[in-house]
């Protein structure tokens, strides 16, 4: 059964059934005198995220401002013995989202999940969840070349990304997918289960911290390297030129090592014209057949792409450094809701800015045909 009306039709994850999704989260509530349903909730956040309620104070406002209709198309239904739809405060609304488990909601991430060609993985700082008694939550993330983030995880206190990077991972299918890091990444270990067990190819940046590997990169006789692409990019006040060498090259003590590459970046400051120049190495387990120096500098960008596509936006537009949520799984959560509105965003348009100030002209009507909720509540995607 499908809801027939162009509100249901339009939103972009009817196909994926997202709301399903949503509905099959699982309560941790005691079922008991439980007010407003989690699934609820959980919609309502998104909506007003969508639409530049960015707080959990702010998602109350929201809710408190929505119509009867309105409440009862996100799945709120009035308590027994009673007509109205009494909507739920932001205290509550914060209550919940610390109290979720926060897999369940990470899981919404792969709505759109079919993986092909790069991932990209990198870490988050959530800089205001950091408190006198426990550090600030760090989240690791994986990125598709469109600027999807497909799994989020939480690092474990007083250990670094490199502990939840196979778990991280383990959730996609990279059967053949290039998954690149930053210098943090580039362990044994890690090479060993991408190509090893999940079929996947690595392009690790290769810094001093692995000081034996970085000589050996620096070792080899790149005067004598006469394949190379270049690319040049102007932007950020900046113009920059990128030389990239690779070659052949199977002395490097590394796992399923095959190819090394350097990168020589000239940056020329456009308002002050002061110029720079920096060698970045980097290896990779595929064959000069599958990735020549082109290949290899388009993975680079897109690895470093992921500071700009998620971790900026989420700062800039979703004021993310900004959040002071500290209790429970709420800052985990609560990025995660950032992270699926995102998702939708992107899908929706290609400037986040402008998608969001289109859904604000009707934010009682458009983020809830964006999430593809329909408006006959016995209909389910």
């Amino acid at each position: 059964m499908s809801c027939p009306c162009l509100e249901c039709t339009a939103g972009v994850s009817g196909a994926h059934g997202f709301v399903a999704m949503v509905r099959a989260l699982r309560d941790p509530r005691d079922p008991r005198g439980v007010r407003h349903p989690l699934a609820a909730v959980v919609l309502a956040a998104l909506c007003a995220m969508a639409c530049g309620f960015d707080t959990q104070r702010a998602i109350g406002q929201w809710v408190g401002g929505a119509s009867q209709e309105v409440l009862a198309r996100l799945g709120f239904r009035p308590r027994r013995g009673r007509t109205r739809i009494e909507a739920p405060s932001a205290a509550t609304v914060r209550r919940i989202l610390a109290l979720v488990p926060p897999g369940r909601l990470e899981g919404l991430l792969r709505v759109f999940e079919e993986v092909k060609g790069q991932v990209a993985v990198d870490g988050k700082t959530l800089r205001g969840s950091r408190t006198a008694e426990r550090e600030a939550v760090v989240l690791l993330g994986a990125m598709l070349a469109d600027g999807t983030l497909a799994a989020q995880q939480r690092v474990a206190d007083k250990t670094n990304e490199i502990t939840g990077f196979a778990a991280l991972l383990c959730v996609l299918d990279l059967q053949d997918c290039l998954v690149t890091a930053d210098a943090l990444h580039c362990q044994r270990g890690h090479a060993r289960v991408l190509v090893e067990e999940m079929g996947a190819h690595y392009l690790f940046t290769v810094k001093r911290n692995q000081p034996d590997l970085f000589a050996a990169c620096r070792a080899v006789p790149w005067e004598q390297v006469r394949v190379k692409a270049y690319d040049r990019t102007r932007g950020h006040g900046r113009l920059e030129t990128r030389a990239v060498q690779a070659v052949s090259w199977r002395a490097l003590d590394f796992p399923h090592a095959r190819q090394v590459a350097r990168v020589v970046r000239h940056r020329t400051d456009l308002r002050t014209g002061r110029r720079s120049r920096e060698t970045v190495y980097a290896i990779t387990d595929m064959s000069p057949a599958l990735a020549g120096p082109v290949e290899i500098a388009a993975g680079l960008r897109a690895q470093w792409g992921i500071e700009n596509k998620i971790h900026h936006v989420r700062d800039v537009a979703f004021r993310e450094d900004a959040s002071k949520i500290r209790t429970g799984h709420g800052p985990q959560n609560t990025a995660t809701l950032r992270s699926i509105a995102l998702n939708f965003l992107r899908k929706a348009g290609h400037s986040i800015a402008d998608t969001r100030r289109a859904l604000a002209l009707e934010p009682f009507k458009a983020p809830l045909d964006l999430f593809g909720i329909p408006c006959d509540l016995r209909v389910h995607p």
